[in-house]
């Protein structure tokens, strides 16, 4: 189904379709079918070549109105004229090349001729060729050396393995380099295999890292092997059992580690922070999710694909070494130095950055440990630009496979953490009571990422569940990948990867306002300069409520203050995952004046929080996607809201506003309240060089402003 008011034709001249198709040697009608341009044609082609060789289709379709040509024959034009462009390019290349062939044939005999007349300037005689006996002894002392390396490595091996090597099968030789940082060899070969297509390459800008090359020594590899292995073995203790090293609260049933106890089983000579006010913040969950365990420990041990399957959790992540690519090619033992930094989506909670080893380890048939624990690489001022040191003692999960394609996951999340600034007070309860970056929040957004993956390989099309709008699998699946990227853009500009800090712009006594002035360059955003601005305030309201408000479109003109108060449509919805919130929504305004856009929405809620995020796309672009072509280059500036629960204990008071059943889904039924973080991205100029304006930073606080005193009349908290 398309949307728009006019045909996708352009006026183009018909080539003779429909005739008999025995009189096509009929010459007068090849004739018929050759169309000789004008030269004023040929002319505005060939500036428009010269500027873009490669117009996209909306190019296209305005130069086919204007040259009163039929879109095939600008298409086709264009083919020709690159393809006449790369053989003259072909000619020249080979012309020069044919010269500089000679020159060297030329040179080559003119060596050949000169050494066979020299001569040794000390005897005067013929050159004698080093004796063959340096040779072999040369290669006899590599082949001595190469086997110490081999029992160095097969020794530190058979310590994790359990065996000596040489009780393993024999493994092929694999022609890769054991350094191979992008690890696609070990990916996408079985019927196993986890198909991403729907999380894009990484698209965020990794900053150049001082330890983008490392010159590790054997030794270094070595006591990374030897640290790995102990964290693989506390983390499966950690795991597997409960008493005497975890308790049950009384308060809310989540596990608490008993550090008393924990001490006595994992001593340490002393903490990694020198601080005598470190904070340890420990956390275990667990839950089903619907991916096997081979490609949950792909997703795991890929950098790029960790940070696309976790984008409200992983702002960047890097791999810096592979210490060990495994055994017979599959991840077990394999053993990364890596780079990440973990975020809460607002301005107000600085990220946290680890350097770290993550161990792969199958413990038996259908069963792995993946555990990560921090390294300490020596760099002066390693810290000197973050608000606080994390170090992360053995923590991760363990990953059992289930019948028809589930897994059980075990999630334990144990840091040490320097705080080197104050808390800001409204997220002071949530990262305390470890809810912020614990073990729950990562296998809630687990549980929510796996459902909406499994629902884009569901090639059903069900009416019902896509209105007869979208009308393929294609389509949805490239509708989900624009809302994916979409999802994604939204959480980098939460917490910037380029290096822009956020900036306090508006002190208000009720909310802080906080912008960033940024250019956009990406192919899948608009060019320029684009500001965005964020806002956090605390509502009395459980979490579940606020989703609701946001993502229900016969509310939205309570809220929306570019819609002016106008009536929203949902014209097309994909549901991705079990509850009825995660979902993609296709909204269309009335009475605007904008007939020619449409809204793209993806709201997403799990027991950690929700997120409604929605984007202004053109209706062209939408039919691109909806017909299931790629929407890579689909420009999208989005913005939206961030709800997560409070940390603070459900009282009696708020008990009481809650009238709903599933109003406790987010938080577990803990959080009497709401953080809503708002954020508004602005394209405010196409000038490289812009500056934040004033008229900028007014229209930016209105919006925000404006914003919220709507949320909370809406939600009758106007005094909160």
């Amino acid at each position: 189904m398309e949307y728009g008011g006019t045909g996708g034709g352009g006026g183009g001249t018909s080539s003779g379709g429909g005739g008999d198709p025995h009189d096509a040697s009929d010459p007068n009608r090849r004739k018929k079918r050759y169309h000789r341009h004008t030269a004023n044609q040929i002319q505005r082609l060939e500036a428009i070549f010269k500027e873009c060789p490669h117009p996209d289709e909306k190019t296209r379709l305005q130069l086919s109105r204007d040259l009163g040509l039929a879109p095939r024959q600008i298409k086709f034009w264009f083919q020709n004229r690159r393809t006449q462009m790369k053989a003259q390019h072909e000619r020249a290349d080979n012309c020069a090349l044919r010269a500089e062939n000679d020159k060297i044939r030329c040179e080559n005999i003119a060596i050949r001729e000169a050494l066979k007349h020299v001569i040794c300037p000390s005897c005067g005689g013929p050159p004698v060729t080093e004796d063959s006996y340096f040779d072999e002894q040369k290669l006899r002392i590599e082949n001595m050396q190469l086997k110490e390396e081999l029992d160095k490595v097969s020794s530190i091996a058979a310590k994790y393995i359990g065996r000596p090597i040489s009780q393993l099968p024999p493994v092929q030789p694999i022609h890769l380099s054991s350094l191979d940082l992008s690890m696609s060899s070990f990916i996408g070969h079985g019927p196993n295999s986890l198909d991403l297509d729907l999380f894009p390459g990484s698209s965020s800008a990794m900053p150049n890292l001082a330890y983008a090359t490392l010159n590790l020594s054997d030794m270094d590899k070595s006591l990374m092997a030897d640290i790995a292995g102990n964290a693989m073995e506390e983390l499966i203790r950690l795991v597997q059992t409960n008493e005497p090293l975890w308790m049950k609260s009384t308060i809310d049933g989540r596990d608490v580690l008993n550090f008393d106890n924990y001490d006595r089983v994992f001593p340490r000579a002393n903490s990694h922070l020198k601080n005598p006010n470190v904070r340890i913040e420990a956390s275990r969950d667990s839950g089903v999710v619907i991916m096997n365990g081979l490609a949950l420990v792909e997703v795991f041990m890929d950098a790029n694909k960790w940070q696309e399957f976790f984008p409200t959790i992983v702002s960047k992540a890097r791999t810096l070494e592979v210490i060990s690519s495994g055994v017979m090619g599959s991840r077990t033992s394999t053993l990364q130095l890596m780079y990440e930094e973990l975020q809460v989506l607002s301005p107000l909670v600085p990220t946290r950055q680890f350097y770290f080893l993550r161990f792969c380890q199958q413990i038996e048939q259908g069963s792995w440990a993946i555990v990560d624990v921090s390294y300490d690489i020596t760099q002066e001022n390693q810290y000197s630009s973050t608000s606080c040191k994390v170090h992360r003692l053995p923590s991760g999960c363990l990953i059992q496979d289930m019948p028809n394609g589930y897994s059980k996951v075990t999630w334990v999340e144990h840091v040490e953490v320097e705080e080197k600034g104050l808390i800001h007070r409204l997220y002071r309860e949530l990262i305390h009571s470890g809810l912020a970056f614990g073990a729950e929040r990562w296998v809630g957004t687990l549980q929510r990422v796996c459902e909406r993956y499994a629902c884009l390989m569901v090639n059903s099309n069900p009416s019902h569940d896509l209105g007869g709008v979208i009308p393929s699998p294609e389509g949805k699946r490239s509708m989900m990948k624009l809302a994916q990227r979409m999802v994604s853009n939204f959480c980098a500009s939460v917490n910037p990867s380029n290096g822009h800090q956020w900036n306090t712009i508006s002190g208000l006594n009720e909310f802080e306002v906080r912008a960033t002035l940024q250019k956009s360059t990406d192919p899948g955003q608009p060019n320029g300069i684009v500001i965005s601005a964020a806002t956090t305030i605390w509502l009395p309201i459980p979490p579940q409520h606020v989703f609701n408000f946001f993502r229900d479109d016969r509310t939205r003109p309570q809220w929306d203050v570019l819609s002016n108060q106008n009536p929203v449509q949902e014209v097309a919805h994909i549901a991705n995952g079990s509850h009825s919130g995660n979902c993609i929504s296709v909204l269309r305004a009335y009475n605007t004046s904008q007939n020619n856009m449409l809204i793209l929405q993806e709201s997403c809620i799990d027991s950690s929080g929700a997120l409604v995020v929605y984007s202004p796309v053109d209706v062209p672009a939408i039919n691109l996607a909806m017909s299931g072509e790629d929407p890579t280059y689909i420009p999208l500036l989005p913005s939206g809201f961030t709800i997560s629960p409070d940390g603070r204990q459900l009282d009696i008071e708020a008990a009481s506003c809650s009238s709903s059943s599933n109003a406790s889904t987010i938080g577990g039924g803990r959080s009497g309240g709401s953080l809503i973080t708002v954020v508004f991205q602005i394209l405010v100029s196409s000038l490289p060089s812009a500056k934040m304006s004033p008229e900028s930073v007014n229209t930016v606080n209105n919006l925000i402003g404006s914003t919220v005193h709507q949320i909370k009349s809406a939600l009758n908290c106007s005094t909160s």
